[in-house]
């Protein structure tokens, strides 16, 4: 079956969160289970250099505001999936954030630029762009491609449509002005359609148009159709009823693995968990922290918002510490809290430290040294960290919400807390230091947590099943022709 994925971001190359690890790791286990996939990509400079072998597929006219555009295609890096990318240097060529100017401003014309991505989708699937490859699946991700399956709906494309929501906080809302620059129908403009308390939503295009809609884990499916979770979308979640469902995502465990991670200085595994012990030394030693074997060292490697229930780390630190733990946190985020976990860093020297910034490899030192990992997120979609620490025997302290619940069984594999407070946070880690002061059954616990197995094998046969449901006559293309490169 031939799969086009249509996403912002994807690993290595462009990361602003989860969206982008699961981007890199999904078409390429589909592509293990012998679907022909492809992704489309908007041309920001990471992804125009990234790409190996561009070549020019097709001139995109007749994009909405007649934005001249040129598609590309290439291959992944250190991959054999295909990547289709948008040339388009007015809208793509800017440095930095993908979504957000020097200034930390939205770009004035993200409707644009991300419309472009949803239409050049709809090229790909009428075969205008490429006859060579034309998808019997456009699978797209978060609000960026929220409009290819709207597009695809107005132009009556027999390709399915899938869409998935990785955080439905994120809308990609826009003033209602704009939909005249889209190229949609006149009728796409109503509470039926993009349309949301006088704006237009590229999150509602998707979870209205699309042929199913998936979430990034079955807790959070469920949980999105709340008024706690839905941000205002819970009205049309609960209208597609049968349509939506929660696939959790999986761990590229060729990239999250301790026992061959070249992020790391010793490398160790669960039936040799020494190389942990010198790991969380190199970690103490790095972030400036007492050298204590002893403390039980609490890591955070996370946005910092309070979504990701950041605040509620920060009001714990002092009990933290006066139980004997120790806090290394790596992060960037809110200004305010920027500032309050670098005066409690100063405040409690040695016992806190705090990088403020994104590092993809300290990132992997983080979750590897420290013994426990605290996810306490107010809601959380799926969660991946929580994933790398479960795999890196770093037993996660989570909220049971979303993903969270889903992945981490309390006393088994990590500690759960209910109440997204510091004392249902401070409890979960009270536990922690319990079980950690004995070391025989910390590591049974490590061991049980190691043995969990979230690689992308069983998610992506779980998207098979959702694709041929969509279009049972497609067979997939590996077994009819075998592979070709692309052109």
């Amino acid at each position: 079956m031939r799969v086009l994925h249509v996403s912002a971001e994807l690993y290595p190359l462009v990361k602003t969160g989860g969206l982008a690890d699961v981007t890199a790791a999904l078409p390429a286990a589909l592509a293990r289970h012998g679907q022909d996939v492809r992704l489309l990509l908007p041309g920001l400079p990471a992804f125009l250099s990234g790409v190996r072998d561009l070549k020019p597929v097709a001139s995109l006219a007749g994009a909405p505001g007649g934005v001249p555009a040129t598609l590309l295609l290439g291959w992944l890096p250190d991959s054999k999936v295909p990547a289709y990318v948008i040339e388009a240097p007015h809208l793509y060529d800017r440095p930095g954030n993908p979504y957000l100017g020097s200034d930390g401003q939205d770009w004035p014309d993200n409707h644009r630029r991300f419309a472009l991505l949803g239409w050049a989708a709809t090229q790909l699937a009428t075969g205008a762009a490429d006859a060579a490859w034309t998808p019997h699946i456009v699978h797209g991700h978060d609000w960026h491609a929220g409009l290819a399956p709207a597009y695809m709906r107005a132009r009556g494309i027999a390709a399915g449509t899938v869409f998935t929501v990785h955080n439905i906080a994120y809308q990609g809302l826009f003033p209602s002005s704009v939909f005249g620059e889209l190229g949609l129908p006149p009728a796409f403009n109503s509470i039926a359609g993009v349309e949301f308390h006088g704006h237009v939503s590229f999150m509602k295009a998707g979870l209205i148009y699309a042929d199913r809609v998936t979430t990034v884990s079955p807790t959070y499916a469920r949980e999105i159709g709340d008024a706690a979770h839905g941000h205002g979308l819970e009205g049309v979640i609960n209208a597609r009823d049968g349509a939506v469902s929660g696939i959790l995502n999986g761990v590229d465990y060729r990239v999250w693995n301790p026992a061959a991670d070249p992020a790391l200085t010793a490398y160790y595994s669960a039936d040799n968990l020494a190389g942990k012990a010198a790991q969380k030394a190199e970690l103490q030693s790095a972030m400036g922290l007492d050298r204590r074997p002893d403390a039980l060292l609490c890591g955070v490697v996370s946005r910092l918002t309070t979504q990701k229930g950041l605040d509620l780390v920060l009001a714990a630190i002092p009990e933290l510490v006066r139980q004997g733990a120790q806090l290394a946190l790596l992060g960037s985020g809110d200004a305010a809290l920027e500032r309050a976990f670098r005066a409690a860093a100063a405040a409690h020297h040695g016992a806190v430290a705090v990088h403020v910034g994104h590092d993809e490899a300290f990132s992997h030192v983080v979750v590897a040294g420290a013994d426990v990992i605290l996810v306490p997120s107010r809601f959380e979609p799926c969660g991946l960290t929580q994933l790398y620490g479960l795999h890196y025997g770093t037993l996660p302290v989570v909220r049971r919400t979303g993903g969270l619940a889903d992945t981490v069984v309390d006393g088994e594999t990590g500690f759960v807390f209910n109440d997204a407070d510091v004392g249902g946070l401070l409890w979960a880690i009270g536990r922690a230091l319990a079980a950690y002061s004995d070391l025989k059954a910390w590591q049974a616990m490590q061991r049980r947590a190691m043995a969990e197995d979230f690689s992308w094998d069983e998610a992506a046969l779980k998207y098979v099943a959702l694709y041929r449901g969509l279009r049972p006559e497609a067979v997939p293309l590996a077994k009819r022709t075998g592979a070709k490169r692309p052109r």
